[in-house]
């Protein structure tokens, strides 16, 4: 009686646990690759889980939280233009009472960036919200740094 009093206790335990854990249905990736000797782009994808989705980076005033990439400067690159996304899919979101852009599964957001120095590391702040359709994550803000070989 003992062994199974202790074996329900642990499996509750084990429950409550795995309960608690945080949900983080985007994982991040980062890598840069150089165009020429004075030029680069630097990738940042996101991968999501199923039934997930992250807002694009032109999301309008009064909805969820945009995508927003902030990059650091520095004097051994400067950017060249501002960060580019593929086409988003566009719907409407009663949440938020407006057609938002978002993306599902994966998403690869570029920016291209010219090189002033031979030993160049991009980095940069991101902010992004995550949603499904039952419910929407806090806003999660994540550092990055790129080493452009």
């Amino acid at each position: 009686m003992k062994k199974i009093t202790t074996m329900i206790t642990v499996l509750i335990l084990f429950a409550l646990q795995s309960k608690s854990q945080i949900l983080q249905p985007v994982k991040w990736s980062y890598a840069a690759k150089k165009t020429s000797a004075t030029e680069a782009v630097v990738f940042i994808k996101a991968t999501i889980d199923a039934g997930w989705h992250v807002y694009s980076q032109f999301v309008k005033d009064g909805g969820p939280v945009k995508t927003t990439i902030d990059f650091t400067p520095s004097n051994t690159f400067a950017m060249v233009g501002k960060a580019t996304e593929p086409q988003p899919i566009i719907r409407m979101e009663k949440a938020f009472g407006m057609e938002v852009g978002f993306f599902e599964n994966s998403v690869i957001f570029q920016q291209k960036i010219k090189l002033k120095a031979r030993q160049v590391t991009v980095s940069g702040k991101l902010e992004y919200m995550t949603c499904n359709d039952q419910k929407c994550l806090p806003p999660d803000d994540i550092d990055f740094s790129i080493p452009v070989k």
